[in-house]
């Protein structure tokens, strides 16, 4: 589990496919990391298999390559990483698994003030239904706060430090992003699809009442 707060700006060194899967090793200047210990990399949870002077490996498995653009990463790349929440840390962020559910396409940025506005195109259903206004998403591990939903992208704002210490500040119209939706909306998303309403759960009425929906 993490919370989308990004703890250092890595440096994508190598990817050496094996099979349907692969290593990535990622230069680092994280301290004390541990074989076993489970990272995110640009928002994907992986599990570290090496460390090394100023470097650690990670294994990437076929889901996780089917569901993220690192085949396409190449080395020199930034990558955003973040350590695993410990019992008792702070959560600053929001709940984020590390479980990257789709690759979109960032549509366009908008300076506003010193702060920029990111359009980024919706996933496809039905994670487009698991983005709503207010709500919270993780882009490429970094945790933010939906502004606005439209009929085919969603819109954040990312403040400048953000911007200076993740990927987010070199992104640019075209590039493909990890997007994560909010656990929260999976587990109503289920509910629904699973006929919850008729067991006297969650139905679209009773999220309509509520506020959740409008």
């Amino acid at each position: 589990m993490f919370t989308g707060l990004i703890q250092h700006l890595g440096t994508l060194k190598r990817l050496t496919p094996g099979g349907s899967e692969a290593e990535i090793e990622v230069a680092s200047s994280l301290e004390s990391l541990s074989v076993g210990e489970s990272i995110a990399v640009m928002g994907a949870c992986l599990t570290v298999t090496g460390v090394g002077p100023g470097f650690f490996k990670a294994f990437a498995s076929e889901e996780t390559l089917a569901k993220t653009g690192f085949r396409a990463m190449r080395p020199g790349a930034g990558v955003n990483l973040e350590r695993a929440l410990r019992a008792g840390d702070p959560l600053g962020g929001h709940l984020v698994t590390g479980h990257v559910d789709a690759c979109v396409e960032l549509l366009k940025r908008t300076r506003i003030g010193q702060a920029e506005r990111l359009t980024v195109a919706l996933p496809r259903p039905p994670l487009d239904r698991q983005i709503a206004p207010k709500g919270s998403v993780a882009i490429d591990g970094v945790s933010l706060t939906v502004n606005a939903v439209l009929d085919r992208s969603f819109e954040v704002m990312v403040i400048p430090l953000t911007l200076s210490l993740t990927t987010l500040g070199r992104a640019q119209p075209g590039d493909t992003v990890h997007v994560e939706t909010d656990v929260l909306a999976k587990y109503v998303a289920r509910q629904l699809e699973t006929g919850g309403a008729a067991a006297g759960g969650i139905d679209e009425a009773m999220l309509e009442k509520a506020g959740f929906l409008r």
